[in-house]
């Protein structure tokens, strides 16, 4: 080939070789071999349990503690005894553990624990390699609220023990937590009660069915059309209880309630929308930033729930704290007289009332009107009365309002230096501070306690922002107000078991590794 084509080419002192001799064709290479995955095989294999996590996983923290404290409120409904037949239930130590480890991996759903108790090394750690059906663990979660509330008290006791609670300075925060519900479940009175006369009839309809053809299916079915129907009932419930906060008649008509969880409230979120909520009440100690108080609010602000805070604090830990520090969302004269009367310092942020405008001409202020404390009355500068109208209560005391007749201020000749767009009269309104307002708000000018007050925020919200974070609480998956409770419950009993793994449980681990 390379003759023909040096003759094509013609190029002079182009001189054709010696012929190479034929080169040998390679071998062709063999595929690698290389060992299969085979997933379609069932192996029986010799595991060692204590080997599946590290000395130092939290699981075994948690076990290590649940060891320590007393579950008898958990063990008290049990009706397997020793010399009697009948399958033993699962150990509540055990049950106790995996919802703590579970909700500190951001893990609430009973299915999905149960799954992991399959594979995951943690999980079978705590069960033995055995799996436990996902209705245990469901029905454990909400079958043991009073001794869910010891041991969370219990555990506080724990914390108190290794120096980590302090009651001379506690912050109270809230926090919006949505429901397990969406907004477009929520009716008015009508729909409601249609609602109900059509769960009604459907519950009797299944219930002639299940007589006529009793199946499992049947029965289920049934159940859940009783539990609409229950569900739609208390939203009726609720719906009265909504009207009762409010004032005007067009507001009475126009509350709703929810069919899905209808003890839930539409509430403002941080974003500036609405949603279905709970307003969640947690109260932290300032030393460690433990828990010490938690609980559950259908509030949309936060004005009513300071008292039951520190109700709760006293309740866990026997005594009352000494200060509460908290933001403008609990500062209202109820509150500040409150703590007070209970021997606690309260610092929180203050909101001066504001002032009367006054007219448009300074002649006419508020300070020209002459106060008469006898006749509790003011006297404007041309003369006129202001008697005393009424009263309501304000950020710092009593606000006491004070208005002229509509006849004699159209007839006065001030009236366009007054209150040219008033067509009522002239209004004034007096302030009466109550002693412990005034010490308050004096006590909030100072630099100490606007020091104090700085620290609120790295205290109050850290528990918040843990739970809704790491925990992943940022949705109940239970629904009504007392399981809601309980829900928040087993958060805040997570997240304080998690401070002591922190704070105790890793460095006396290290210290006996060293």
């Amino acid at each position: 080939m390379n003759e023909s084509l040096d003759q094509g080419l013609n190029l002079p002192g182009l001189e054709s070789g010696p012929s190479l001799p034929p080169q040998p064709k390679a071998a062709q290479a063999a595929p690698a071999r290389v060992k299969p995955v085979d997933r379609s095989q069932v192996v029986w294999r010799t595991v060692d349990v204590q080997e599946l996590i590290a000395e130092d996983h939290p699981a075994r923290a948690i076990w290590a503690l649940t060891e320590k404290l007393d579950l008898k409120g958990f063990y008290a409904p049990i009706e397997a005894v020793q010399g009697v037949a009948g399958r033993p239930p699962w150990d509540p130590r055990l049950l106790v553990s995996l919802w703590v480890y579970a909700y500190s991996r951001g893990i609430s759903s009973a299915r999905e624990i149960a799954r992991r108790c399959s594979h995951e090394p943690a999980f079978q750690w705590l069960c033995g390699l055995e799996g436990i059906n996902h209705h245990t663990l469901s029905d454990f979660r909400v079958a043991h609220g009073q001794a869910l509330e010891e041991l969370f008290v219990q555990v506080l006791g724990v914390l108190g023990a290794e120096g980590l609670l302090s009651l001379e300075r506690v912050m109270h925060d809230g926090t919006k937590i949505k429901a397990a519900a969406s907004a477009d479940t929520f009716r008015r009175e009508d729909r409601l009660r249609a609602n109900l006369e059509a769960a009604r009839q459907q519950v009797q309809a299944l219930a002639q069915e299940a007589n006529e053809e009793p199946t499992r299916q049947k029965a289920a079915q049934q159940r859940a059309a009783r539990e609409r129907q229950q569900r739609v009932e208390q939203a009726l419930e609720q719906l009265e209880q909504i009207r009762q906060t409010k004032r005007e008649a067009k507001e009475k008509e126009q509350v709703r309630a929810s069919t899905t969880d209808p003890t839930s409230r539409n509430m403002k979120q941080a974003d500036g929308g609405f949603a279905p909520s709970y307003n969640a009440q947690i109260t932290t100690e300032a030393s460690h930033k433990i828990i010490v108080g938690a609980g559950i609010s259908q509030s949309g602000n936060d004005y009513g729930e300071l008292q039951g805070g520190a109700a709760r604090v006293q309740q866990n830990l026997g005594a009352k704290p000494q200060q509460m520090v908290v933001d403008g969302g609990f500062t209202c004269r109820e509150n500040i007289l409150a703590m007070a009367t209970q021997g606690i310092e309260l610092i929180g942020s203050w909101r001066q009332p504001a002032a009367d405008a006054g007219g448009p001409s300074p002649d006419f202020g508020a300070s020209a009107f002459q106060y008469e404390a006898a006749e509790d009355r003011y006297r404007c500068p041309a003369g006129a009365l202001l008697p005393h109208q009424g009263q309501r209560e304000m950020a710092g005391g009593l606000r006491h309002d004070y208005r002229a007749a509509a006849s004699v201020c159209k007839a006065c000749a001030f009236k366009a230096q007054c209150c040219p767009d008033t067509v009522r009269g002239r209004s004034i309104s007096r302030l009466v501070e109550d002693p412990q307002v005034r010490q308050f708000r004096e006590r909030m000018q100072t630099t100490s306690a606007q020091e104090i007050y700085r620290q609120r925020a790295p205290v109050a919200e850290f528990p918040n922002a843990w739970i809704k974070d790491k925990l992943g609480l940022r949705q109940f998956r239970l629904r009504g107000l007392l399981k809601v409770g309980w829900e928040l419950l087993w958060a805040c009993l997570t997240y304080n078991i998690q401070q002591w793994i922190r704070l105790c449980w890793r460095p006396k681990l290290a210290v006996s590794q060293t």
